[in-house]
């Protein structure tokens, strides 16, 4: 080489995908890293991460005056999402017809680090303006919420939370007002379904009190996580048993706890813990991206006996019916798989992922016994659309052998036929086409099996049961 020749330019780095599982996000809903390459790029569940924003296609109209990109290098930083959806009842359920609801949310986070120079603590706090009518309520009468937009009118407080990370980020502790659904039992594949039974399963939704610490109604609580490394994760979380409190008569727990500012600490406590294991990061690897994540839950507090007078000697033969009987405690145990089953090897991001999951709880104090969904979901599925997802779910509730029990024991006492609970079942097949950077449409359609388990339709003067729904639906959102 000549004297005077310069040496080359060294090659510019290339993050290479061997790094991570997927180029685009490293983040996957619940706050684990990605492991489904069908992630949707937008969804109702508060789990969810959103990536893209309108924000991205407005250029410096996206920031008017710089006051967003000023606060973001102060540690300060907002978003707003709006999500709204129209579904009809097209045959089946209680009565045909149609209902709207929407959301509006405002997300709000400050990175004390930035702000105060406090290293590794930050503060989120989240509102919502709900609107509209839900269509399980008022036309499907399912266990498995049809949309998991779904709730009554409101402006309310969501999550409001302080987070410390220590030792690196291996340990990260929360605590405020807090919702378990954010991050417990979650499946990153299952957030693209409308049904809200795929974001917080029913083995969890229909057996815990107000719902349990989820969607419309988070509660004060305490999690910690620990993740020593990006293969493994360990949580739990303490919350308040009760997000609304015990009302009147059959009083509703969202009318209890109207705008999210209960705060109620005295109620006896709901526990959750779950692992997880992530396998298959290398993109160049033989084994696909997934994760296997188990866990369990306990309430302290006190259950109606499903059948009170099932074990009761002095209650009438073939009766069955005494009072209510307190049980002490609950509890349930849930596991999934979350697997990425294909990449295109023209862009990782896109290729196919399939979850199933099962919960399980016990039968005499619980609505549903057992619970099974699954799904499978195809990002980039046809050219030109890669950041579009298509997918097709199905989940399973099993009323208890006790509430079935106690149906037919009431057409025993009152010696008229009627119908007995089984189970309800879904099918959904849904398509999110991303049409700009935070804006997406999505046509769905749901057939609800047996809605409320096969119970009497109250419209209905002859007792027959609530026949089987099929639902059609088109939910658009909106993210900045």
């Amino acid at each position: 080489m000549p004297a005077n020749a310069q040496p080359a330019a060294p090659a510019p780095e290339r993050r290479i995908a061997s790094e991570t599982p997927f180029v685009k996000n490293t983040d996957g809903a619940g706050g684990d890293i990605q492991t489904s390459v069908a992630q949707p790029e937008s969804s109702a569940e508060p789990s969810a991460n959103l990536t893209t924003s309108i924000q991205d296609i407005l250029g410096p109209r996206g920031d008017p005056g710089g006051m967003r990109a000023w606060l973001l290098k102060r540690g300060l930083s907002y978003s707003l999402t709006y999500i709204g959806e129209v579904l009809g009842d097209a045959s089946g359920g209680m009565r045909r017809g149609g209902a709207y609801d929407g959301r509006l949310e405002l997300q709000a986070d400050a990175d004390l680090d930035r702000l105060l120079g406090w290293g590794g603590a930050s503060i989120h706090a989240n509102l919502y303006q709900i609107h509209g009518a839900g269509l399980s309520r008022s036309h499907v009468g399912a266990v498995l919420t049809v949309s998991g937009l779904e709730a009554l009118p409101s402006t309310r407080l969501y999550e409001l939370w302080f987070e410390q990370k220590l030792f690196s980020d291996v340990l990260s502790i929360r605590a405020g007002q807090l919702a378990a659904d954010t991050e417990f039992a979650v499946s990153q594949t299952a957030t693209l379904f409308i049904n809200g039974t795929f974001g917080w399963p029913a083995g969890l939704a229909a057996n815990l009190p107000g719902g349990g610490p989820a969607y419309p109604l988070a509660t004060p609580g305490i999690r910690a996580k620990y993740t020593p490394n990006r293969h493994f994760s360990f949580q739990v979380g303490l919350f308040n048993g009760d997000p609304a409190g015990v009302g009147r008569g059959d009083a509703d727990p969202q009318r209890l706890n109207r705008t999210g500012t209960n705060f109620r600490t005295s109620d006896p406590p709901f526990i959750i813990a779950e692992a997880a294991y992530a396998y298959g990061l290398g993109a160049h690897g033989r084994t696909m991206p997934g994760t296997v994540t188990v866990g369990g839950w306990t309430h302290s507090g006190r259950f109606n006996d499903l059948r009170p007078g099932a074990a009761d000697p002095w209650v009438t033969a073939g009766a069955g019916v005494g009072p209510a009987r307190g049980r002490r405690g609950d509890s349930g145990v849930y596991a999934m798989i979350d697997q990425t089953i294909y990449r295109e090897a023209r862009d990782p991001n896109d290729g196919a992922s399939a979850f199933i999951r099962v919960a399980a709880s016990p039968s005499d104090r619980n609505l549903v016994d057992l619970y099974v969904d699954a799904g499978v979901s195809y990002r980039g599925l046809f050219r030109g659309r890669s950041d579009d997802t298509i997918g097709l779910g199905f989940a399973f509730a099993r009323i208890s052998r006790d509430a079935r029990g106690l149906d037919t024991d009431a057409i025993l006492r009152f010696r008229q036929p009627g119908p007995r609970r089984s189970s309800e079942a879904v099918l959904e097949l849904t398509y999110q086409a991303v049409l700009a950077p935070g804006v997406t449409v999505q046509p769905d359609f749901q057939y609800v099996f047996r809605p409320g388990g096969g119970v009497a339709n109250p419209r209905n003067p002859a007792g027959a049961r609530i026949r089987n729904a099929a639902i059609f639906g088109l939910r658009a959102a909106i993210h900045y």
